[in-house]
């Protein structure tokens, strides 16, 4: 009986031990499944969709971009152990999409290329007036138009003049005793030359021995008249100008320079230049002059060139575009790279560097700029050369470090901001970006900097109005940037709003001649302004 119930005994726990680990064993994977099944909603739910050109837009899940539509793409999320490192993640996908393009630097001879609008201009030197060397009444004019070409002498008008008929008979009384008194007699031939009568002209008189009622003037020069100061009938005194004439065998090429400009030109730079009437020739000439005086209008200063014109095919007024190239010897092997690089801050200059590998990962560099090259800048600073830079879409990726609370341009390493300024996957405003004023700012934010970014419509046509505009814009204190786009037509500048305003600068725009948005210039500075440069119809 014993045998049997322990026999039943051992049976049954058997039985029970293999139930429990069979539950275990389903109860044990079922957890697991559940456990990882969680994991991966919580990684769901902590996706975050943004927009490659707003990055600023971040949404808990996928769809359109409420500003302009493009497909939302997964927000990167840096893991804790790199959350402070300064990098900016992106996947391949997303810097296509955000347009981020990188170029390696290298050091360059930098050449500055400065480009030039002015006119030609007829030689100052070769530049005569025509007078009447005797007093009289002008009788006939032989030349009666502007613009007719003269040789030296030509006749060009006739006078009649009462003192040279006087003076005639003296020489005719003197002649006839010129053997005995040949003091007298060279005396009247004298005064006669002094009257510009050519040595022929007293010849004749002598020996027709009778005097001229009324004398031709010959001209002094040849060129072309320019100028006629004198009708028929009119009574001139000696001295009087009967004639203006421009010898244009040698003519001036005039541009204008701002006072920007100016420490890289210098006498004997060439400048190759293009006149508009002539398309399809090409000219060159060599500094001559600089004018060592800033208009203080129109803030330039004028480059002279010296040109010799066969056919006087270069005119007087016709307008000119001129281009140097000035070496930078002082900045020989810098590095060079696209201006598009950079980005401003006012105090910080800054671009991202692509780190080693082949994922898109860029880093916050501060580097130190020299002298702008067109559209390239030369950095004196910060970079090294072979390394590899954003080039294209540096706004995009700045956008993103600002997203993610670490260095960017408005935000230096020691003042990042650690807000997420996220709110249920609703819109947001970027970290340290001013969206239009100084004394209000998103709710518990502080920016970094005073400066305000505003942009302003103003007026204008070529560069030589770029120059001009952003001359202006930044002489008014406080003002750390202007940037004019001639496609465009706005402004953008940067400012301290505790030393300036929006109206301060649109004033100082309009008084060098360029209408803005609040103010209109006046019609005297306006019509100062090259004619490239009058955008008013």
């Amino acid at each position: 009986m014993k045998k049997i119930f322990s026999n039943q005994f051992f049976r049954n726990s058997f039985f029970i031990v293999i139930g429990l680990f069979i539950g275990w064993a389903v109860f044990h994977s079922s957890y697991k499944k559940e456990e990882t099944h969680n994991h991966s909603v919580e990684e769901k739910k902590a996706e975050i969709w943004t927009c490659s050109m707003h990055p600023q837009i971040r949404m808990d899940e996928p769809g359109k971009c409420p500003i302009c539509g493009m497909d939302l793409i997964p927000l990167v999320q840096s893991s804790a152990s790199d959350s402070d490192s300064g990098v900016v993640h992106f996947t391949k996908e997303s810097a296509a999409l955000a347009n981020v393009l990188t170029t390696i630097v290298s050091t360059q001879n930098p050449v500055k290329e400065l480009r030039l609008y002015g006119k030609v201009q007829a030689d100052e030197r070769l530049l005569k007036n025509q007078v009447a060397y005797i007093p009289g009444r002008i009788e006939k004019l032989m030349v009666n138009f502007t613009g007719e070409m003269i040789a030296k002498g030509q006749p060009l008008a006739l006078i009649y003049s009462p003192e040279l008929i006087t003076a005639q008979q003296e020489l005719l009384e003197a002649a006839k005793t010129k053997q005995s008194q040949p003091e007298i007699y060279e005396a009247a031939k004298e005064k006669l030359r002094q009257w510009k009568l050519t040595d022929k002209q007293i010849e004749e008189i002598e020996n027709s021995d009778k005097v001229r009622t009324n004398m031709e003037v010959e001209s002094t020069a040849s060129g072309i008249v320019t100028a006629r100061r004198v009708n028929n009938g009119d009574y001139v005194s000696q001295g009087s100008v009967l004639y203006e004439v421009s010898d244009l065998s040698r003519v001036w090429i005039l541009f204008d320079a701002y006072e920007s400009d100016l420490p890289f030109l210098k006498k004997g730079d060439k400048v190759d230049f293009t006149i508009q009437a002539l398309p399809g020739v090409a000219y060159s000439g060599t500094i001559m002059f600089i004018d060592p005086v800033i208009d203080p209008v129109n803030r330039v200063a004028k480059v002279r060139l010296e040109m010799s014109n066969p056919g006087a095919k270069l005119k007087p007024e016709m307008f000119a575009t001129g281009i140097v190239k000035s070496n930078l010897n002082e900045f020989k092997d810098k590095l060079v790279i696209p201006g598009s690089a950079v980005l401003w801050t006012g105090k910080r200059s800054v671009v991202y560097v692509k780190q080693p590998g082949d994922d898109p990962i860029f880093k916050l560099r501060e580097i130190e700029l020299g002298p702008k090259l067109g559209n390239s800048i030369v950095v004196t600073s910060g970079l090294m050369d072979g390394e590899e830079i954003v080039t294209e879409g540096a706004f995009s990726v700045d956008a993103a470090a600002q997203l993610e609370g670490k260095p960017s341009m408005m935000n230096s390493a020691s003042d990042k901001s650690s807000a997420d300024r996220q709110e249920g996957g609703k819109v947001s405003s970027m970290p340290g970006m001013d969206m239009g004023s100084t004394s209000e700012t998103s709710e518990g934010f502080t920016p970094s900097e005073t400066l305000t970014k505003i942009q302003i419509k103003v007026s204008g046509n070529c560069e030589m109005c770029k120059d001009r505009i952003e001359t202006a814009a930044k002489s008014v204190s406080g003002v750390t940037l202007a940037d004019w786009s001639t496609e465009t037509k706005m402004l953008h500048v940067e400012f301290d709003g505790k030393r300036t305003n929006s109206d301060g600068i649109q004033k100082a725009i309009a008084k060098v001649g360029h209408d803005t948005e609040k103010y209109k210039a006046t019609d005297d500075v306006y019509k100062e302004l090259p004619e490239c440069c009058l955008y008013r119809k």
